[in-house]
């Protein structure tokens, strides 16, 4: 058999080893895991399949394999400091691996393991290394047995190297790992585990038998698993001869293409920016290929991070942005054929790049200009620290992310008060609210292993019934899970049956009662934190309900009804928009409520006021039409390529069910809907806005919804028709024309005003005061807006050009400020940005500029007289100082 060479190649032949192992091949996951919110994205090729793992999903295939897409940049997974420092650290990273779920374990783990590497592949044996748990007496002797690696090459390690935990809590277990020896002499055993460059981890074999809870104790899980995972970079480096993942040829026709774009060569500091680069590109075309875009929070704000410090180290290679898109077909040679979303989705990721690129760009200029102020200020003063609160405002107001800001201190030898930042980060709300999910998170987590660990699991009834008669598994209250809840407390109850549909695919969850013969639990909502787990959360009304009871569950029917309306109708308003807008506009998120709808999909302009109406044109059309709604199931692998829609990021199982309306509209969903479209009755959208770059929303209302909504806009309408005395049909036409008229005379109102400050000029020019040898000139120019205070000044300018100006006045119960000085005064030290920020200040308002011209506002206009005296001292102080 030949060795593979080629990354295509070794991939392959990994996949097809296992295959011959009877390993089904499965799919990478998306990197986002709807399934577990402990994720911002996928960091290990097992995180798919954590349900499996904890029990409360069975798999039907026990032997599995894959290449699973992976990114850390946060969390105890974080390697965003070493990329591009070092040779083999990324962000985005392919993560070769093969599972047992209950089926073999250990001894066929680690005999496969060194059978491909040095059998298959021909790794010479004298250079691998196995690493144990420092207790697994039995990895050690499988080892010895099944494999004819030197003894002495077996090596025991404590936990924090050879106890492997995907995060702070879930499925865990001892692990060995295949380490090689790149060293040109050879290692000793001292020489691994030692972060050593040369001394490598190749492959981790998992062997999964606890579940890690919050408090950090472990429990037994109900079966054993194997997890092992070979990251692809680094074994194609081994396999290529290459000292450098950047020199292998999933990274190489990157490189290659930024030497040619920028005329440098790779070396140096050049060479560590188009690593950085080459990296980050690939783990935004993958996130933004599987729905994440970049934006102010979560996994956007990670893309939005990564897609900034790829622009900053743009300017080290003299490449002006935006320049990330044309670096996308490389990625797609790369990485394409394994990953066929980077294809279908080329256009949304090159206007995804595009946009964030050129937004950056607009403020990257004036940051790099303030912290080159900072530093240098800090240097001089032969400080050592960047000061907390100029890295927040970089962070605040320039978009620069922290880790941006400390790279380039670094560069300066300096560090960042990350205490100073720090506090004045807390300030903001998102970090309050993202505290308290991360504690909720691990609970959730804790209450789920609980939960499978009983074996109790319920079994959604609702698609064609609100009322079901039932049995009680098990309550939950404030400390915990209990036997019983009594009237008064608010709590959880899980039933072996329910009507009741738990939030998912956007639409909310079912509001209710539960009666039982000793009490009635009233349902404020319906969650289910993994399959099979369906909660009723809400309130004891009164009496007791006990495990074992037996319980009549009932929907409010009303409710459900509504909610049935509104989610078909979503499906309807997708199929619209890609008619009507975008055939290949992708679902960013949805709401569906019983009394209205929100969509979210990917499209990087607003929608014209013609395509809503078309839109709702057939909507409405199709609603008429009263076409039969069919639900049917099928296997989630023959999805792909059947034109049916599915969501990047919602969760699936092996078998999905499809709700096809007419053909015209057909996706995966498991949610509620009506019999027919007639059903929904009128259907209205009622905005249309940006929720993010390049994602748009539509919110709409159907049923009795859109009726309230016509009936609103009629009386509106009659008022109107009413209070101009004309028909309705002349409405718009009547406003149109009154709203003319008040332009108009808003016009002439301006235009008198400037024509009578204009003719102060002259005045101003003759009541210039010479200070420190300087001319100077000070006005109230009355009700003026701000293009009239910017024509004087252009008036006095060019009358008397060696004068410093300072300029206010008023437009309602605003005021505005300007000051401006002549070149030959900012020379000697004037700064008008600075002035005016106090005299701004004194009427209620605040700004800056430049040193040579500023402008402010302020909120009092009867502070103007006195904002102008504090003016004057403070020029008067400035020339004359």
């Amino acid at each position: 058999m030949t060795t593979p060479r080629t990354a295509a190649e070794i991939r392959q032949s990994f996949l097809d080893y296992f295959r011959s192992k009877q390993h089904i091949i499965v799919p990478s996951s998306p990197v986002v895991i709807p399934t577990d919110p402990t994720l911002l994205f996928a960091n290990a090729g097992m995180n798919q399949f954590k349900e499996i793992f904890l029990g409360a999903k069975v798999s039907e295939d026990k032997r599995v394999a894959d290449t699973q897409k992976c990114i850390r940049v946060s969390g105890k997974h974080n390697d965003l400091e070493e990329v591009g420092i070092d040779t083999y650290h990324h962000t985005f990273f392919e993560m070769l691996g093969n599972w047992s779920f209950g089926d073999y374990y250990k001894r066929e783990a680690i005999a496969w393991a060194w059978e491909l590497l040095t059998g298959v592949w021909h790794l010479p044996k004298d250079r691998l290394w196995a690493t144990i748990y420092q207790d697994d007496d039995e990895a050690e002797a499988l080892w010895k047995d099944v494999t004819d690696i030197d003894p002495a090459r077996i090596l025991r390690f404590g936990e924090k190297d050879n106890f492997w935990e995907m995060g702070e809590t879930g499925p865990c277990g001892p692990c060995s790992e295949i380490h090689i020896d790149l060293t040109e002499n050879g290692c000793t055993p001292d020489q691994v585990n030692a972060g050593i460059a040369e001394v490598m981890e190749i492959w981790n074999l998992v062997f999964i038998q606890y579940n890690r809870k919050s408090d950090g104790s472990l429990e037994e899980l109900p079966s054993k698993h194997v997890d092992t995972g070979m990251g692809l970079e680094r074994v194609v480096s081994v396999m290529q001869g290459k000292k450098s993942n950047y020199d292998t040829d999933l990274f190489q026709p990157l490189i290659q293409k930024l030497v040619a774009m920028s005329g440098k060569p790779y070396e140096g500091e050049a060479a560590i920016a188009m690593r950085v680069i080459a990296d980050h590109i690939r783990t935004l075309a993958v996130a933004i290929a599987d729905g994440v875009l970049p934006s102010n929070e979560g996994r956007g704000y990670v893309l939005r991070r990564l897609l900034r410090r790829a622009v900053r180290y743009s300017r080290k290679l003299d490449v002006p942005s935006p320049f990330l898109g044309a670096l996308l077909p490389e990625v797609e040679s790369i990485l394409g054929a394994t990953f066929p979303e980077l294809v279908e989705r080329r256009d949304a990721i090159h206007r995804a790049l595009k946009s964030e690129e050129e937004s950056f760009a607009a403020t990257l200029d004036h940051g790099i200009t303030l912290f080159e102020e900072v530093a240098s200020e800090v240097i001089g003063n032969r400080g050592s620290i960047f000061p907390g609160d100029a890295a927040f405002k970089l962070y605040d107001t320039f978009g620069f992310p922290l880790d941006l800001t400390t790279l380039m201190a670094q560069e300066k030898n300096l560090s960042v008060d990350q205490a100073g930042f720090d506090q004045l980060m807390s300030r903001q709300k998102s970090r309050s609210r993202a505290a308290g999910k991360d504690g909720s998170r691990a609970a959730q987590a804790d209450l789920v292993a609980a939960l499978v660990n009983k074996g109790v699991k319920s079994v959604f009834t609702g698609y064609d019934r609100t009322s079901q008669t039932s049995t009680m598994l098990q309550a939950i209250g404030d400390d915990g899970l209990t036997d019983r809840l009594s009237a008064g407390q608010e709590g959880r109850i899980l039933l072996a049956e329910t009507p009741f549909y738990a939030e998912s695919g956007g639409q909310v969850g079912d509001c209710g009662f539960l009666r039982g013969g000793q009490g009635v639990f009233e349902v404020m909502d319906t969650q289910k934190p993994a399959d099979g787990l369906i909660l009723h959360i809400g309130r004891m009304m009164e009496g007791t309900l006990s495990v074992g009871d037996e319980i009549t569950a009932e929907v409010d029917a009303s409710r459900r009804s509504n909610l049935m309306r509104h989610h078909t109708s979503t499906h309807l308003l997708q199929a619209a928009l890609k008619q009507f807008v975008n055939a290949s506009i992708k679902q960013a998120g949805s709401m569906v409520a019983p009394d209205r709808l929100r969509f979210d999909f990917s499209h990087y302009e607003a929608i014209s006021h013609e395509q809503l109406h078309q839109v709702e044109q057939q909507v409405n059309a199709w609603v008429i039409q009263n076409t039969p709604l069919k639900t049917y199931s099928m296997a989630f692998k023959d999805v792909a390529g059947s034109g049916i829609t599915a969501v990047f990021d919602e969760k699936y199982g092996d078998v999905v069910r499809v709700v096809d309306i007419g053909g015209f509209s057909r996706e995966l969903c498991g949610g509620t809907h009506v019999a027919a479209t007639g059903d929904i009755g009128l259907f209205r959208i009622v905005g249309e806005s940006s929720v993010a770059a390049g994602v748009r929303r539509v919110e709409a209302v159907c049923g009795a919804s859109a009726y309230d909504l016509v009936s609103r806009e009629h009386d509106t309408l009659r008022r109107l028709s009413q209070t101009l005395n004309i028909p309705v049909d002349a409405v718009a036409d009547r406003v149109d024309q009154l709203l003319e008229q008040i332009r108009t005379m808003e016009k002439e109102k301006r235009l008198q005003a400037k024509a009578a400050a204009q003719g102060k000029t002259g005045d101003l020019v003759h009541q210039a005061e010479t200070i420190g040898g300087v001319p100077v000139v000070v006005g109230d120019l009355g009700d003026l807006d701000v293009d009239g205070i910017r024509s004087v000044y252009d008036g006095l300018r060019s009358q008397n050009p060696e004068a410093v100006v300072l300029l206010a006045a008023r437009n309602g119960d605003k005021v505005s400020f300007l000051c401006a000085a002549p070149d030959a005064v900012v020379a000697k030290g004037f700064h008008a940005g600075k002035l005016i920020g106090p005299i701004a200040k004194a009427a209620g308002g605040g700004g800056g500029g430049r040193p040579n011209k500023a402008e402010a506002g302020g909120r009092d206009p009867a502070k103007i007289t006195e904002a102008l005296a504090l003016g004057k001292d403070l020029i008067r102080q400035a020339l004359e100082g």
